[in-house]
């Protein structure tokens, strides 16, 4: 693979998703800020470090029980879709994913490939967890999972 076909396919990559994030509304929601208190003659300070009020729905950690069998099953899912993948390639099949057929050439990169699809999904979730979008947070990996089970279903019908 060259290097203008992997900078193409990442220029590809990033376009899709900074569409995806300007097209849904809720990845332009802005948190509101809390009323500043006015300034009095008397008025020290009390500490260097300000917290922020964290609402209810922040609260959650980012490694809770939720998030975990979510990772567990895109990476169990990604795992079954990679070996049916390269099953099916090695029998005389052919890839249908454009972006999976770059690296179906050879073992060790269609690895690679379903490893950072599924690296991705935790860190495209995590991004979303530190900036207060927490159903956006789960919806990466529903449609990680969705997605890989899709292929692993079809993979199976049409080897």
């Amino acid at each position: 693979m060259t290097f203008a076909k992997l900078s193409n396919l990442a220029i590809a990559f990033f376009s899709v998703v900074m569409i995806g994030l300007t097209i849904c509304p809720a990845s332009l929601a802005q948190g509101a800020l809390p009323e500043a208190p006015l300034p009095t003659a008397s008025v020290e300070p009390v500490s260097s470090f300000v917290e922020m009020p964290q609402s209810s729905e922040s609260s959650h950690k980012f490694w809770n029980r939720q998030n975990k069998i979510l990772f567990l099953s895109a990476a169990a899912l990604n795992t079954a879709d990679f070996a049916i993948t390269r099953s099916n390639l090695q029998n005389g099949g052919r890839e249908l994913n454009p972006v999976v057929r770059v690296f179906g050439r050879s073992t060790p990169a269609l690895a690679l490939n379903f490893a950072g699809e599924t690296a991705g999904t935790v860190t495209i979730s995590y991004l979303f967890h530190k900036t207060g979008h927490h159903k956006l947070e789960h919806l990466v990996s529903y449609l990680n999972i969705g997605s890989s089970a899709g292929a692993v279903t079809y993979g199976l019908v049409h080897r």
